[in-house]
Formats: C-alpha cells, structure tokens, sequence
C-alpha cells in the first residue's frame, strides 16, 4: 500500500462514527484535502519528451509534464493545439512516435489492458449506438468494471434519472455529454480523462457540472482536464499546462500564471473631479490616464484599495468603481500571440 493511501485510511478512521452524515461528508472532504497536500510529490502520470506526427504534421513536438496525486490538471489551448492528441497518447489510444508515459507506474503502451481497469476516459468525439438507451449504456459499462459500482446513483448525480428510458440518438448535445461522464466514472477510476467535458451545456448546468467534478476529486480521483474555456481552468484546476502549436509554452497554477501577467490590474471610474493628480503618489499605482471624465489607474497588488481610500479622502465617491484584473486568456495571448478562438 502506498504511502498515501495508508495516511488516507488512517485520517478517515479519525472521523467520529456519530458524526452526521452531512457533518462526516465535509470531514471527509477536509481530509481528503489534506491528502492531496500531503500527495504533491507523487505524480500518477509522468509524461516526458512526448511526440506524435502525422506525416509532415507534427501535432505533439516534445512535450513533457507530470500530474500529482489528487489533483486536477488542465491541458489549455485553442482547438488544433495538440491537446487531444497528446492525452490520447497518454492513455495508450494512439501510438506515440516518441517519448515515455507512465500512468499509475504502467506504460499505457505495454500495459493499456490492466491500465483501464484504472482510468476513465471521455473523449472529445464519443458516441454510443443510437438505439441505445440511457440505463442501458450504464449497465453496460458497469458489467465490465472490475470494481462494479452502483450506476443507479451516478445516474442521479449526473441529473440523468427523467432520461433513463431515452435513446442516444434522441439526447440533446448537453445530455449526451453528462452521460458520457457518467460513463467515464463507472469503474471508479483512480485518474480520469474528461476532453472538451462542458461543450454543448447552458452556463447553469456547466457550473452544475463543475461541482460535480471538485466532488469526483475530493472523493480521491485524479483529474486531467482537457479545455478552451479559460473560466472553467480558472475555477477548477489546481495546476495548468498551455498548449500552442503541440508546444508546451507555460505551466503553473492559474493563480502564478496570471500573477506574473505584466499587463497588472486596472481600476476604473468616472468622475468630474478635475485634478486626480494625487493619485500618481498612491502606492501600487504605476500610472494614472485620463479620457474626459473616464479614468483608469493601472497598478499591481491591492492598488484598489489603495486608490479607493485616496479617493474618498479626497470627497470622491465614484459609484462606478470596478477593478479588471489580468485572466488566464490574457496570459495565453501574451504567450502565444493569438486568441484562444482562432
């Protein structure tokens, strides 16, 4: 038994036998939370000098990283980066023309059969027979895990329940992506893949979806995250990799990323107030400019408390005052030199 699992077992028998069930849950999260801190020098997937071309195409040009036990690790960039690519490779999928991967100490290569016994995928381009119904893929999957679990209550998780008796080929785009996540975790994978996982669902169930996945990891699954929603890497990764042209070009938490983004963070207002020239000697404050009565102060750390305390000691009480702060699209465009979209 690895290190990591033993502290885990003897943290959870440290959680009262009385406690509520509600009560024990958020214990338990706590604990799991611990582990993952405890975990950060163990990667479960170790992927070095990576490579994969298409003739003269080289879609993965030498790439490496490792993901940590307990995390979830994004892979960020536009479509066409090379993202899709490499996590196929990674999990045995594609043939890979260079490098290693170990995924949970097996070479997906060799080992894909026992590997799969450990992982779950969903693929960017998935789809089940269309006759299929709902409860019946899940049956389905759930007969070949070797851990088999009950797909009842993943069924209900994943707001499935009223589509149960539904065909494949009658469930909108958003529904089928629920139910291909749902089968990704029917084997209670210790690492799964989850590849573009919110595209087709409305802004509700995206954020829906999102807690679900902080409760897939805090229940000790390890995540690698495959998106070009920055907002969604922002919210849910605890560490990123950026893709360009099959090049990693930056790696980090979304937190250090965006920290080290020069471009700093710029508080606006509007007032009448002619002279703002105190503002120039406000600490944090790199420089003030001016467009009639629009205004907007560039600076770095708290510069926005700073500049709203000068502003009220001066009788200027602006009730537009917002701040706009660097994001994770911004630190992909200064690497890379163009949108997230193109």
């Amino acid at each position: 038994m690895g290190p990591n699992r033993l502290l885990r077992r003897r943290q959870l028998a440290l959680i009262p036998s009385g406690k509520s069930g509600a009560a024990s849950r958020a214990a338990a999260v706590t604990l799991n939370s611990d582990v993952r801190r405890e975990a950060v020098s163990e990667p479960v997937i170790a992927v070095e000098h990576l490579r994969k071309a298409y003739g003269s195409v080289v879609a993965v040009d030498d790439i490496s990283f490792d993901v940590r036990e307990g995390e979830i690790f994004g892979l960020l960039g536009p479509n066409g980066a090379g993202k899709t690519t490499a996590v196929e490779c990674i999990q045995g999928l594609r043939r890979r023309d260079g490098g290693g991967v170990r995924i949970l100490d097996l070479d997906p290569g060799a080992n894909g059969m026992e590997l799969r016994r450990s992982i779950g995928s969903q693929l960017q381009q998935s789809a089940l027979p269309d006759r299929l119904r709902v409860w019946e893929a899940l049956d389905l999957f759930a007969a070949f895990a070797p851990r088999r679990v009950d797909w009842r209550a993943l069924m209900t998780v994943w707001g499935l329940d009223p589509l149960a008796g539904r065909a494949y080929g009658n469930l909108s785009g958003g529904q089928r992506q629920r139910l291909l996540i749902a089968l990704a975790l029917v084997n209670e994978p210790r690492v799964v893949f989850l590849d573009e996982m919110t595209t087709g669902l409305d802004p509700a169930a995206r954020r829906s979806t999102w807690d679900l996945i902080r409760e897939v990891r805090d229940r000790g699954c390890t995540i690698v995250l495959v998106t070009h929603f920055m907002e969604e890497a922002e919210r849910l990764c605890d560490r990123v990799a950026i893709v360009d042209a099959g090049r990693i070009v930056a790696t980090g938490s979304p937190q250090v990323l965006i920290a080290r983004e020069p471009t700093g963070v710029r508080v606006q207002f509007s007032t009448s107030v002619p002279d703002l020239s105190f503002l120039e000697n406000v600490a944090h404050v790199a420089s003030v400019h001016r467009d009639g009565e629009q205004v907007e102060v560039v600076g770095e750390g708290p510069v926005l408390a700073m500049v709203a305390a000068a502003l009220v000691e001066h009788d200027i009480a602006p009730d537009d005052l917002r701040v706009e702060r660097p994001t994770l699209e911004d630190v992909f465009l200064r690497l890379t030199g163009h949108s997230l979209r193109d």
